[in-house]
Formats: structure tokens, C-alpha cells, sequence
């Protein structure tokens, strides 16, 4: 660019992370703006299936592919189906040189994007309340209890509950008709060898009409666990979420009949469980081009958790890094950016709820045909309250 532009990063996720990095990389400084007043204040979600053409392609560009492959479990993209009767009905392993999805844990992941960004480029504790265009084509960054700060362009990559995205849409996400309730297992080979039988090396699921269970392996022999329904989002009424045995006997008896070894995701749990609808936005997602603003991830195109929102989040972060460096002027790099990436989370977001229609259908038939990809392999949704991660 002919000037240095001032760029604000909404949200220290994924995808404003590598973007940063990449932006970092080219002598462009960049401040990124998050809630957390650290970064282990909070759990950052389960494993990530890290995709050839996507996210992987992401990290060769932020110069960060070996170092990512070095922390990854290729063997994690082992996959068992099971029906409801516990009987095995597809078993996939990759090869001992396929690296076309190794599985990360998500905070893995995360640590190693934050520790390749200068010192203070991330501002802890810095949530973001509003951005508003202004006249000359720059976008006015407002903190909660804090003075609003101009700058040439503010990027949303805060998420399913966007704080930026309002200045450019006015969608917000619905309710997908799907609930996951999420469970942990600690020391998983140790103390609980039904689990670990269960789930192998990578994830398994158990599928039978409107209902699944699914593991997923993560790092340090830890498991998470999906409980997963088509239903009306307060499947819960009546019930304290904090009551783990009550929520436990609900959910049992919505899995009554299945088997006794799948029954175990449910009943033997460590600690209690987590409640995460599933929450999308519109298809197809745009808006109108503004001056000074842009979304990524899933502030952009939140969809079902069918294993793309991250590896999106990631091309998106390194695309709209390089767009900024190409051009020679912001506005020019947005085209360039949104050209390509809404129509490509469109169709992306298309496939994605005709995945979760598959893997979640109206009827309870017993029906195991099931898509390709680990569902749900990608992070979940943050189902809080608007905010600003």
C-alpha cells in the first residue's frame, strides 16, 4: 500500500489471528481487540480436522505449516460409525502418510498463532461494543467503557454473536432446529477403556434418526463427548442445566433402547454437561460493500459445526491479509476479498445444512447412511448471549 493502514482485528480467534500474523509478516502493524482478559481465561473447544485446501493452506501462508504439523495427530483422523445396537458399520484410517486432515486441538492451535504475533499485538480485555463507518471512508472502533479509536479498516472476527457485524447486516443467527450437549472424559485409557475402546485413535459416532452420540479424542487422553438431537431449543424446561443428574436422566431418556456401552457417553461423564444449540445465519450471508469494514469466519458465515467454520475462518484470515497487502488501497482489497470469499461461504453453507438435514433428519428412522466428513469435527458455535469474543 501506498500508506500504512491502521487495522483493528475484532476477536483473537482463528481467523483474526492468521490474519494478523500474515498482515504481521508483510510490515503491516495491527491491533487486535478481545474480550478475554487472557488467553486461558477461557476453554477454546474440542479438536480440528485442519483441511489440505483450506486451513492448511492458511498456515503455508502464515509461514507457520511445519510448526502446526509438528503439534498435529494424523492418526486422529481415524473415523467409526456405529448404530444405535453398538455394531460397527464403517471404519476409516488414514495411511501413515496422509496429512490431508490432521486433527489439533483447538487451544493448540490458538497458542501457536498467538506466540508468533509481536509482543501487545493483542489487547486482553478489550471488548468491543459497536464499529460505525465514518465520512472519509475510515470505521470508528467504540470499546465498552472505553473512548471510540478511527482506523482505515476494522475486521470482525468476533464470532457468531458479532459486535461488528451490525454495521453491515442486519442478520443474526437462528436457532437450527439441532442441540449438542457436551460432556468430558479425562484420562480416557486409564479410567475409562469403554470410551477409549469406542473411540480409537480419532472420533466415532453412533447415528440413529433424529439422535447421535458422538467422541472426539483430543490431546493428553482427553475425550469430548456430543449428545446430539433434532428438538425445540428448550428441550430443557423444567430441568437446572447445573444439575448434572437430572440432566443426565433427561437426556437417557431420550437415548432409551440404545446400547449399553453407548449409553456409557451419557451416564459415566466426568463433571456435568453443556448445553450448545446450534445457531447458523442466513444463506446465502452479504452485504452491501461499506468503506473500512469487513467480516471473516464466522461473524461472516456462521453454519452448522459439519468440520468447515475453522478451516474457513483460516483461508479467510490469510486471504484478506494478503488482499491488504496486494492493493493499493483498502477498498480495493475488500473487493478483492469479498468477491471471493462470500460466494464461496455460500456455497459452503448450503452444503453444510444439507449435511446437518442428513445427519439430523425430521424422522426417527434407524437409517445409518451417513456423510464423509467427522461431524461434528469443527468448534461449536458459542451459543451465549450476544458478545464480542
Amino acid at each position: 500500500m501506498s500508506t500504512t493502514p491502521r487495522i483493528a482485528i475484532a476477536g483473537a480467534g482463528l481467523g483474526g489471528l492468521v490474519c494478523a500474523r500474515v498482515l504481521q509478516q508483510h510490515g503491516v502493524p495491527v491491533t487486535v481487540f478481545e474480550r478475554d482478559t487472557d488467553a486461558h481465561s477461557r476453554s477454546q473447544g474440542g479438536t480440528l480436522d485442519i483441511h489440505e485446501d483450506t486451513g492448511q493452506a492458511a498456515l503455508h501462508t502464515a509461514g507457520l505449516f511445519d510448526q502446526f504439523l509438528a503439534l498435529s495427530r494424523p492418526e486422529g483422523q481415524e473415523w467409526r460409525l456405529y448404530d444405535r445396537h453398538a455394531t460397527l458399520i464403517r471404519h476409516d484410517q488414514a495411511g501413515d502418510d496422509d496429512l490431508s486432515r490432521p486433527e489439533i486441538d483447538r487451544g493448540q492451535l490458538r497458542v501457536l498463532l498467538l506466540d508468533s504475533l509481536a509482543p501487545g499485538t493483542v489487547r486482553w480485555g478489550h471488548s468491543v461494543r459497536t464499529v460505525s463507518p465514518l465520512p472519509n471512508g475510515t470505521a470508528r472502533l467504540h470499546h465498552h467503557d472505553r473512548a471510540g479509536e478511527d482506523f482505515d479498516l476494522v475486521i470482525g472476527a468476533d464470532g457468531a454473536w458479532s459486535r461488528v457485524r451490525p454495521a453491515l447486516s442486519d442478520a443474526q443467527p437462528f436457532y437450527a432446529g439441532v442441540t449438542l450437549v457436551e460432556a468430558h472424559f479425562d484420562d480416557v485409557d486409564g479410567r475409562h477403556p469403554n470410551i477409549a475402546h469406542l473411540v480409537g485413535r480419532g472420533t466415532m459416532s453412533a447415528k440413529a434418526g433424529r439422535r447421535s452420540l458422538v467422541l472426539q479424542r483430543n490431546s493428553k487422553g482427553h475425550v469430548r463427548a456430543y449428545i446430539n438431537f433434532r428438538g425445540p431449543r428448550d428441550w430443557h424446561a423444567g430441568l437446572d442445566l447445573a444439575d448434572t443428574q437430572a440432566v443426565r436422566a433427561r437426556l437417557l431418556a431420550q437415548y432409551q433402547g440404545w446400547h449399553e456401552s453407548l449409553l456409557d457417553i451419557v451416564r459415566d461423564n466426568d463433571g456435568g454437561f453443556i448445553n450448545r444449540p446450534v445457531f447458523i445465519l442466513p444463506v446465502p450471508h452479504s452485504w452491501q460493500r461499506v468503506p473500512g469494514i469487513t467480516l471473516l469466519g464466522d461473524a461472516a458465515h456462521l453454519m452448522p459445526p459439519v468440520g468447515v467454520g475453522a478451516n474457513l475462518a483460516l483461508l479467510d484470515g490469510a486471504e484478506l491479509a494478503r488482499a491488504v497487502i496486494a492493493h493499493s488501497g483498502i477498498d480495493e482489497a475488500l473487493d478483492a476479498y469479498e468477491s471471493v470469499m462470500l460466494p464461496r461461504a455460500a456455497d459452503h453453507a448450503k452444503t453444510a445444512q444439507q449435511m446437518l438435514t442428513t445427519l439430523m433428519p425430521d424422522s426417527d428412522s434407524d437409517d445409518a447412511a451417513f456423510p464423509d466428513s467427522l461431524w461434528p469435527a469443527d468448534t461449536l458455535p458459542d451459543s451465549r448471549p450476544a458478545h464480542t469474543s
